[in-house]
Order: structure tokens, then C-alpha cells, then sequence
């Protein structure tokens, strides 16, 4: 018989008294024993979801934590999650002890999707942390399609991971304007990796390897490759970077509003030199860094409203002005690569509407961003551009073998 229903048979058969009324009062040795059973059942568990600023030894001091055995788990757990590598929205499961909801029976840590960390307090009173990654299996998934009416619509489509979209239209865009080139009936092809569990749950999207476009005119390829010691990078089939020294336009899928030249000023009413182009664009829009470089201004410039200017390398720098916010790690003096996300589109200082103004200069005089196109990125030689060939030969015949599967497990 089941647990529960040999509990219900004993207080069925008890003698229980009566007050003057006749009504019945409780046995105290059943209430007693209620009582022990609620005195000794496990606190809950506390789930904490870490914040911006947030610390471990904070948060655990935070859900009544002793000061003492906080410092010994901070010590246990950073054998697996060093101090500082602790991100906003990963979650802490504290266990307290029944005993002792000061002590710690086990802390949960999830860094990511395929790792857990877990610290068990051992019965000398010290922490034990240990660390359970789940098995990733990897495949190759081709997704293909046309285009109707934008690149970002079709990938989308077609469940290219967002992130990889905005990836490849940067990638594409020193090489294609997206509002003059792009025709209905265009083509795209990508393969990417995405990473599953032995049980074929998906656990993450991983890089783009491949990924092409097949315009009216012409037909762009891009390949991922990684130079001995290096991150890796696109390049098309001469080997060379698609990273130009500098990007044309530093936001994705916005419009030309003003370009670049006299024109007549729509709040001041007369004609003046417009110094760089005008990108309409949602206020939050994320703005990026036009190319590798350092941070030489952020904050307000009159006219200009926010503002941040780079300076990059020959003779180069880029302004980004009218913006909703900077980012605070956005200072004098602060490395930034190409891509990095500097601010975010607003309509500050003088300007009718959200959208970014953007300029360039060559050695401190404004120059038409369209004209930047014919600076190359690095060009692969010798024997990197021969590992290059031969990692593009293997990426083909993936590529090619996906033809009418679209995702497959990946044969390391």
C-alpha cells in the first residue's frame, strides 16, 4: 500500500477528544508529528538571473548566505567559472541546507547551453564544484532561396540563425549596395554549422562556412577560413579579406536619406557643404565601428548631438553623429574593431528625425564614404593561401553533398 494511504488508515482508527461541545480536538501527538515533518522539509530552491554589475560572492551573500561559506564556494566553483566570467542573464540555483539555510546544500551554475557547473557541500563542510559538459554533435546545415523583397526576409525564411544573417550582409556590403543591386528574383546560398544533442535537441547555432549570392550581373562567393594563428575570417576565391580598412555604411538595412555634398540644410534653409550621409534608421538602431581603431571622442558635440569619432590607421577617421546613447565602454582612448557596436541611432542636436550621420576623413578632410569601396582587405599568399584553396576545395564538396538534404552530421 502506498505511502500516503497507510497515513490516511492510522488517523482513520485514532482516538481523538472532544471539547464541551462534542466537537474534536487534535491529537497532539499527531500534531506534533506534523509539525517535525514541516520543520524538516527541504527549503526551496532560489534561482537568481545575473544582472549587469553582479558579482558571485554578492548574490550568494544576497539569498543569506554565511560570509564564510560564500568565500568557500567562490573558491570552489572558480576552478570552472573564473570571477569575471560571470554574464548577464545566466542563472544561479542555490539549494540551502534544511538545517541551515545559511549553509549551502548544492549550487547550480549555467555559463551556456552545453555546460553545468555544480557545487555540493561534502560532509567535512568544505565545497566540492565539478563540471558536466553535454556531448555536442555537429552538423552541416545548407539553406537556400529567393529573393523577394529583402536579404534579411529571405534568410529569415529559409531559418539562417539572425545573428549569421547580419553577419553576411556585413560581409556582402563592401561589395554590394543593398538598395541599388539587389533585384526580386536574386539568389542565396549558405551553409553554417548547428550543434545538437546525442537525443537531436538543438543546443546552438554555430559559424557560417559558405555563403553565396547569385545577383542578375554577377555571382558573389564567401568562404570561412581561419590563418594559422588567427580568428577566423570571410574571403572570397582570391583569397582576399572582404574585411575592407573600412566599412561603407555602419548599420545594417538602413536607407540613404542625404548623401554626400551641397545640399540644402532642412532646418536652417540654405544650401551648405554636407560633409558626410545620412542613414534613416529606428532610434536604437545598433551603429558599429566602421573599421579597427581608437576611440578619440564620445560624448556631446553641439551641432552634432552624441557623437563618437575613431581614428584609424592611415590617415583615417570616421564620425557618428545624432546618437540615442553611447555605450559606457565607448572612452578616449579605447580600442574598438570593426563591427563592434558604438552607439545607437537617436535624433540629437540638430536633426529633424532619427538617423545617423556619418562621415569619413583622409587625413583631416571629409571624403565621400562611397569612395572608400576600392580599399582592400589582406590578401592571403604563399603557403596560407594554399591552406586556403584546400579548405575552400573541402567546404565545396560539404556544400555540394548537402544538395537536397539540407542538414546533415558532420563527418570530423
Amino acid at each position: 500500500m502506498p505511502a500516503a494511504c497507510c497515513l490516511f488508515a492510522v488517523l482513520g482508527t485514532a482516538t481523538l477528544a472532544r471539547d464541551d461541545t462534542g466537537g474534536l480536538l487534535p491529537d497532539p501527538a499527531l500534531a506534533s508529528s506534523e509539525e517535525t515533518i514541516e520543520q524538516h522539509a527541504p527549503p526551496s530552491p532560489i534561482v537568481v538571473v545575473v544582472e549587469r554589475g553582479d558579482t558571485l560572492m554578492a548574490l550568494l551573500t544576497d539569498v543569506g548566505l554565511a560570509p564564510t561559506e560564500v568565500h568557500a564556494l567562490a573558491a570552489a566553483i572558480a576552478d570552472h567559472l573564473p570571477a569575471r566570467a560571470l554574464r548577464p542573464g545566466q542563472e544561479i540555483v542555490v539549494a540551502p541546507d534544511p538545517l541551515d539555510p545559511t549553509r549551502a546544500r548544492t549550487v547550480e551554475i549555467l555559463p551556456d547551453t552545453t555546460r553545468r557547473i555544480l557545487a555540493t557541500r561534502t560532509e567535512a563542510g568544505t565545497y566540492r564544484a565539478t563540471l558536466q559538459e553535454t556531448e555536442q554533435v555537429r552538423h552541416l546545415v545548407r539553406a537556400e532561396g529567393e529573393i523577394s523583397s529583402s536579404l534579411y526576409e529571405a534568410m529569415a525564411a529559409a531559418e539562417v540563425p539572425p545573428a549569421l544573417i547580419m553577419g553576411l550582409i556585413r560581409a556582402f556590403s563592401h561589395a554590394v549596395d543593398f538598395q541599388r543591386d539587389l533585384q526580386p528574383g536574386d539568389r542565396f546560398a549558405v551553409m553554417f554549422e548547428r550543434f545538437r544533442d546525442p537525443e537531436g535537441a538543438l543546443i546552438q547555432h554555430g559559424q557560417g562556412l559558405y555563403a553565396e549570392l547569385r545577383l542578375r550581373d554577377r555571382v558573389l562567393r564567401i568562404w570561412r577560413h581561419a590563418p594559422a594563428g588567427e580568428s577566423s575570417d570571410w574571403f572570397d576565391e582570391r583569397g582576399e579579406s572582404v574585411r575592407r580598412a573600412l566599412l561603407r555604411t555602419p548599420l545594417d538595412a538602413a536607407r540613404v536619406s542625404s548623401g554626400f555634398g551641397m545640399r540644402r540644410h532642412p532646418i536652417l534653409g540654405y544650401s551648405r557643404m554636407h560633409r558626410g550621409v545620412d542613414f534613416a534608421a529606428p532610434t536604437g538602431t545598433p551603429v558599429y565601428a566602421a573599421g579597427d581603431g581608437t576611440v578619440a571622442f564620445a560624448g556631446w558635440r553641439g551641432d552634432y548631438g552624441r557623437t563618437v569619432i575613431l581614428r584609424h590607421g592611415g590617415g583615417f577617421s570616421t564620425l557618428y553623429a545624432h546618437l540615442s546613447a553611447i555605450p559606457g565602454s565607448i572612452r578616449p582612448g579605447t580600442r574598438v574593431r570593426q563591427g563592434q557596436v558604438i552607439g545607437r541611432v537617436g535624433s540629437t542636436g540638430l536633426s529633424t528625425g532619427p538617423h545617423l550621420h556619418y562621415e569619413v576623413h583622409r587625413n583631416s578632410v571629409a571624403v565621400n564614404p562611397a569612395s572608400i569601396r576600392t580599399l582592400a582587405g589582406r590578401n592571403l599568399q604563399g603557403r596560407e593561401l594554399a591552406a586556403f584553396r584546400a579548405e575552400r576545395a573541402r567546404i565545396d564538396r560539404q556544400f555540394a553533398a548537402l544538395a537536397g538534404v539540407a542538414e546533415l552530421a558532420a563527418a570530423e
